[in-house]
């Protein structure tokens, strides 16, 4: 799986594992595709993309809510982080991810990536915690082309145009991306104060493109949905 590629306002590259899974899509820097249908005009699907890093089973496109709201709790080593989801805005990402919860996929794994240069994000939601892990499936992107980052955003990490998988990022202070990340949720503040106390003790620089994984290790113990 080739990494993504996030410009920052100044045109810092920074690379960001892609999350289909499957060593397909490209370079996130490369010309947009084209808008997407908006949100809930169309079904789901969740096509094949290499092995899974955990099993999994795709989720149903048949059961796909489109309507209301979801809260989840990352129960963290490091504090309790929750992410409150619009169905509405982004039906398909949600279910994937509320279908990846409940099989236990990101149970233990580590939040294995910090950015703290240009962009400030913690990203997540790979098993093998080396960022090229992802679910055995992609799907489009949700995407208004009107996207903004600023801190509390949660986005999906992607290898270009729609190949979402599982990995996502949670933004810890306000970045400059370009909109080519579906935004499915929101962090509340004590789970953005949480966030940027990870990140305020930096990270070990292990990636080629000066990011690398927390000095203040962040492991998802459980995610539970909050009713």
């Amino acid at each position: 799986m080739r990494p993504v590629v996030l410009l920052s306002a100044l045109g810092l590259a920074v690379a960001l594992a892609g999350c289909g899974g499957g060593g397909t899509g490209g370079d996130a820097a490369s010309a947009p595709p084209p808008a997407n249908a908006p949100a809930g005009s169309g079904g789901c699907q969740y096509q094949p993309s290499g092995e899974p890093a955990r099993p999994v089973d795709p989720p149903s496109p048949n059961e796909v809510r489109r309507t209301g709201e979801a809260r989840w709790t990352l129960d963290t080593n490091q504090g309790p982080v929750t992410i409150t989801m619009d169905r509405s805005r982004t039906p398909c990402t949600v279910h994937s991810f509320e279908s990846l919860a409940k099989q236990k996929y990101f149970d233990n794994t580590q939040c294995h990536r910090l950015v703290d240069s240009g962009i400030f994000v913690l990203q997540c939601g790979d098993p093998t915690g080396t960022g090229r892990g992802g679910p055995g499936y992609k799907y489009a992107d949700e995407l208004s082309r009107s996207e903004k980052y600023p801190a509390g955003t949660v986005a999906m990490a992607n290898a270009g145009a729609n190949t979402n998988g599982s990995q996502f990022f949670l933004v810890y202070a306000d970045s400059p991306l370009p909109a080519k990340y579906t935004v499915f949720g929101t962090l509340d503040k004590d789970s953005l104060g949480v966030v940027a106390r990870i990140a305020a003790e930096g990270q070990d620089g292990s990636n080629p493109d000066r990011s690398g994984k927390p000095n203040n290790e962040a492991r998802i113990r459980t995610v539970t949905e909050q009713k």
